[in-house]
C-alpha cells in the first residue's frame, strides 16, 4: 500500500469535500467517503492527474478534479458553504477530525468500503453504476470497487 504524507492543503481540501459531500452520513459516512479518497490516490490511475495548481494523485488534486465530487462543481449549492466554512462549524471540525483520522489510519477510522473508488447516494442513478453491484451500503451512499 501507498504510504500517504498529505500536506495541510490535502487535510483542509480533504476535510471540506467530507463536509460538502457526507456531512449530513455522520462519522460512519464521512470515513467512508474519505476512504473512497484514498483509495483513488493509491491507484494513482487518472483520478488526480492534470489538476492546475496541485500535484498529480495528491489528495487535493483527486478531490478537486472536475466533475468527480459534486460539491465541487461550479453550480452545486453546497460548493459556497464548503469554501465558506471556518472551525467554528461543528460539522467541518468533525470532517477535520475524520480526514485527519483516516489519513494517519487511527484505530475505529479503517475502510468498510472494501477498497471502493465510487459511491453515490441512493437518491440518484449515474451512468457508471448501470450493471454493477454495490459492495457496500453505508448510510444513504452505495460504494463500488469494480469501475474503470
Amino acid at each position: 500500500m501507498t504510504q500517504l504524507s498529505p500536506s495541510a492543503t490535502d487535510i483542509d481540501i480533504l476535510a471540506r469535500t467530507l463536509y460538502g459531500e457526507a456531512r449530513g452520513e455522520g462519522i460512519a459516512g464521512m470515513t467512508a467517503v474519505a476512504h473512497v479518497i484514498l483509495n483513488r490516490v493509491r491507484r494513482r490511475r487518472w483520478y488526480g492527474a492534470g489538476v492546475p495548481g496541485y500535484q498529480d494523485h495528491s489528495i487535493a488534486a483527486v478531490c478537486l478534479k472536475a466533475w468527480q465530487f459534486s460539491c465541487w462543481n461550479a453550480a452545486d449549492p453546497n460548493r459556497p458553504k464548503l469554501i465558506a466554512a471556518d472551525l467554528s462549524d461543528p460539522a467541518l471540525r468533525r470532517a477535520t477530525l475524520v480526514a485527519c483520522a483516516v489519513v494517519n489510519g487511527e484505530p475505529g477510522f479503517t475502510d468498510a468500503t472494501q477498497g471502493a473508488d465510487h459511491y453515490h447516494t441512493r437518491s440518484v442513478s449515474p451512468d457508471w453504476a448501470q450493471g454493477r453491484k454495490p459492495v457496500v451500503s453505508i448510510g444513504s451512499h452505495l460504494f463500488y470497487n469494480d469501475i474503470p
